[in-house]
């Protein structure tokens, strides 16, 4: 019988013949999806699929080695089928998170959640990553689908263990006067946490609200502090509350700092017997985070003496400044502090940013530059995937490990 491929990159694919189509998706439904298929060197043919039953006029995937924009991440159909497909060579290391989107719709003037509130997992990949509703922000259910495949980085301190002892999670409301608001804070205690012992090392952290579904804290806090590769230690997670306000407070906020240094941790400190040195003190984030950790860090290395950012937005300027990267050169025309850095990025993290600013994976490499050629104590690493809780929540703990040996 015909082919039924082209010029396609798949040999599952091109080897499909017209009268085993059915085949063909009884095969996948068993198998799951994305197919994965040798190339060599360690790369594989990774190929997103969708079966059309009705009328579409494209299908798209967001996300992870398809990147967010077309052309690059739309689906091509094979001619006379209902077999839509998008194959990609990737490293066999790949762990990323996608969604899919049938005729999807993108103008410059439609709202970010009701361009996405269409998209959907991947019907046939089993693999999800949710990210729970959360009443308090009035945030519903988001389902994403997940890639990880075999020689992606283990994640080993991730998953709660039935016979491991197990700390203490409190959540408090917290009155802030200098940012005129109100968040949830969540304070971990270790195991065996004694108010009378010598004060604990101390490890805060911003959107906290990611502690029950895509960081889960208090489990990786857990599990480093049973296996000996961190003290125990006190965790301090801090509620990012909007979107817009997680905007405005985290990146570079002079106001969010003074928060922070002046407000919270006295107050937790009148409750937790947490240590005043910095030396024993890590402050960490994502994205946003991760650059508002590393401001803390240029300005008050007499509270935060090791940072910890994942991915952070170091792409990011004031409003007033016509030059990216801000904060970058706020460390390249400092004097070095006694901080020491984890930082990681992305392999995928290659999209322009706001205002044609640089990807967030140059922008890391820059930073990192920087605090090499000023002598930081620096652990630097890039990993394969995108802007992905999926990949933070493992690299999570090697920060820990790395910077409280």
């Amino acid at each position: 019988m015909r082919s039924l491929a082209g010029r396609v990159d798949s040999p599952r694919l091109q080897g499909l013949e017209q009268d085993r189509v059915e085949e063909f998706w009884a095969e996948v439904a068993e198998r799951g999806t994305p197919l994965v298929e040798a190339v060599g060197d360690g790369d594989v043919w990774l190929t997103f699929l969708y079966r059309a039953t009705d009328a579409v006029g494209g299908v798209s995937v967001f996300g992870g080695p398809a990147g967010w924009d077309a052309p690059g991440n739309q689906m091509r159909r094979l001619d006379g089928t209902d077999v839509w497909y998008l194959t990609v060579r990737v490293r066999g290391d790949l762990r990323c998170t996608y969604r899919l989107a049938v005729d999807d719709v993108d103008e410059p003037d439609l709202d970010w959640r009701e361009r996405t509130a269409d998209w959907f997992a991947d019907p046939l990949n089993p693999a999800t990553f949710v990210f729970p509703a959360d009443e308090a922000l009035g945030s519903d259910e988001t389902v994403v689908s997940l890639i990880e495949l075999p020689d992606a980085p283990k994640q080993p301190w991730i998953a709660p263990r039935t016979d491991g002892p197990r700390g203490e999670l409190v959540q408090y409301a917290h009155r802030s006067e200098i940012l005129d608001n109100e968040r949830r804070i969540w304070v971990y205690t270790p195991p065996g946490y004694q108010p009378d012992d010598e004060p604990y090392p101390l490890f805060v952290f911003f959107d906290g609200d990611t502690l029950r579904g895509p960081m889960p804290v208090d489990t990786i806090l857990d599990n480093l502090i049973a296996d000996g590769r961190i003290p125990s230690t006190v965790g301090v997670l801090i509620d990012s509350l909007t979107q817009e306000i997680r905007d405005r407070e985290l990146p570079c906020g002079a106001p969010f700092l003074e928060y922070l240094t002046d407000e919270l941790l006295p107050w937790v400190r009148e409750k937790y017997r947490i240590t005043t040195d910095p030396a024993r003190t890590i402050v960490a984030g994502q994205s946003h985070g991760g650059q508002a950790a590393a401001f803390a860090g240029l300005r008050r290395p007499d509270v935060f003496g090791n940072v910890i950012s994942q991915s952070g937005s170091f792409w990011w300027r004031p409003d007033d400044d016509p030059e990216h990267e801000w904060l970058t050169r706020q460390y390249a025309e400092s004097e070095r502090r006694p901080v020491r850095f984890y930082l990681e990025a992305g392999l995928m993290e290659r999209g322009l940013t706001p205002d044609h600013g640089p990807s967030i994976l140059v922008a890391n490499r820059h930073l990192r530059t920087i605090l090499r050629i000023k002598g930081y104590d620096l652990q630097y690493a890039e990993y394969n995937g995108g802007h992905d809780y999926a990949c933070w929540r493992g690299s999570l703990a090697d920060a820990l490990i790395a910077l409280t040996r």
